[in-house]
């Protein structure tokens, strides 16, 4: 049996380079989430925007995925902020490109894309499982912007869906105590590709990249919101306060590939510039890196940090972990299901740079404990985020809600045909 799932992700390209403008967990996501089904027989569409002019409009990936990029009246670059208006031409669009009734089922990715799947329900009686990557209350609590449009909708898809598939016991929470009336929620983790793993002695991979030790490291988009000048403050206070015991180096992975300057080495924001002023000499800003050269970061860390103000899941945190790395992270949404706090990282208050530089220093000055973390990390990782048994339980999902549908449209069926009879 052929089956067809759509996953609609319009503003995250599957294929996107990571690190970049809303390139980050939801494109990875979205990525492995279809490899891992492909695996177990299904066939995998992506729809998304056309955000990248010089990409085929249609690609494949894997063996039996495609990314088919809309272009919505626009191509190229537009904010996710600004794809609300663009919602009616991206849905007429992907009904002229694609044969929507031969599908089994919708995978909408983010709220956006949620309000598409409600749209293939009612047109096209296509069952939609839903999967938001950030919530409007929560990003509300971290960052104190309202959104009232966004939550308007949240509250719309996350009560019309067929099913809900939250990555964290915290996103569930959240859901439900912001959509009494929710669809049913399911949690299911996020998987780590196979390209992180452990690969061997830290201190070794470390010395042959030339890092000092200790060293952390940070991957992720270079915004505030990411916690990047909250790490730069605890980083600088923790360069002070080592003198001559250690010199502690801080490798930063991600933002756009022209966001560096070439010659300095430095980050061309200028606010980023004056946050690294004085320890320049510490801080290495390397720019966006594929899944290979961050799994070598991340086996080479004495730590990797995971500072944001909010995170629905934390990809990088899970990745980390995978490659034995202890995780240091800010104390709020996916993280606190993802790190385990004294087990395989340290959790932190986030926003607060004196909370890390402490725990950067504790680890900084302790190798046993860093040991001691790094094998429960890895032993964690193995156990919940893989994409194996994630895959064999989103696939059964997949099938009772299928089934589900099937035997509510066959019942509908019926009682019209006794109301005409």
């Amino acid at each position: 049996m052929n089956k067809k799932v759509l996953f609609v992700s319009d503003h995250g390209d599957p294929l996107a380079k990571l690190g970049g403008k809303q390139s980050g967990g939801q494109n990875n996501y979205v990525k492995q989430l279809a490899l891992a089904l492909e695996a177990r027989g299904w066939q995998v569409d992506v729809v998304t925007h056309w955000c990248d002019a010089s990409a085929p409009q249609i690609e494949a990936f894997g063996e039996r995925c495609r990314v088919i990029r809309i272009e919505a009246g626009f191509k190229g670059f537009v904010s996710k902020n600004e794809m609300f208006t663009m919602l009616p031409e991206f849905y007429e669009e992907m009904k002229q490109l694609l044969p929507l009734s031969t599908y089994d089922i919708v995978h909408t990715h983010y709220w956006l894309s949620g309000l598409i799947g409600k749209k293939l329900k009612e047109e096209f009686e296509l069952p939609y499982i839903h999967t938001s990557h950030s919530l409007g209350w929560a990003k509300e609590e971290a960052t104190g912007t309202h959104d009232a449009r966004r939550e308007k909708a949240e509250e719309t898809v996350l009560s019309h869906s067929d099913h809900i598939l939250a990555t964290t016991n915290t996103e569930k929470q959240v859901i439900k105590e912001n959509v009494p009336g929710s669809s049913p929620i399911s949690v299911i983790p996020i998987g780590v590709d196979e390209a992180f793993r452990v690969r061997g002695s830290r201190h070794h991979i470390r010395k042959k990249f030339g890092y000092e030790d200790p060293l952390f490291v940070f991957a992720g988009r270079l915004e505030a919101t990411k916690g990047i000048f909250t790490l730069l403050k605890a980083f600088k206070l923790l360069a002070e306060k080592s003198g001559d015991r250690y010199t502690p180096a801080l490798v930063i992975a991600g933002g756009e590939p022209d966001a560096i300057d070439r010659e300095s080495g430095l980050p061309k924001d200028p606010e980023l510039r004056k946050a690294v002023k004085g320890i320049e000499q510490y801080v290495r800003f390397v720019g966006p890196q594929n899944q290979e050269q961050l799994a070598l970061l991340f086996n080479s860390a004495t730590a990797t940090i995971v500072p944001s103000f909010y995170e629905s899941f934390g990809m990088v945190a899970a990745e980390a972990q995978a490659c034995g790395s202890p995780v240091i992270a800010s104390k709020v949404g996916g993280l606190k299901n993802v790190v385990e706090d004294g087990v395989s990282g340290l959790l932190i208050e986030s926003q607060n740079e004196i909370d890390l530089a402490i725990a950067m220093e504790v680890l900084s000055v302790n190798a046993l404990l860093v040991e001691r973390l790094s094998r429960q990390a890895v032993r964690i990782a193995r156990k919940d985020f893989n994409w194996h048994s994630i895959s064999k339980r989103i696939n059964t999902l997949y099938e009772v809600i299928i089934r589900e549908r099937s035997n509510t449209l066959a019942g509908n069926r019926f009682r019209r045909n006794l109301s005409r009879g």
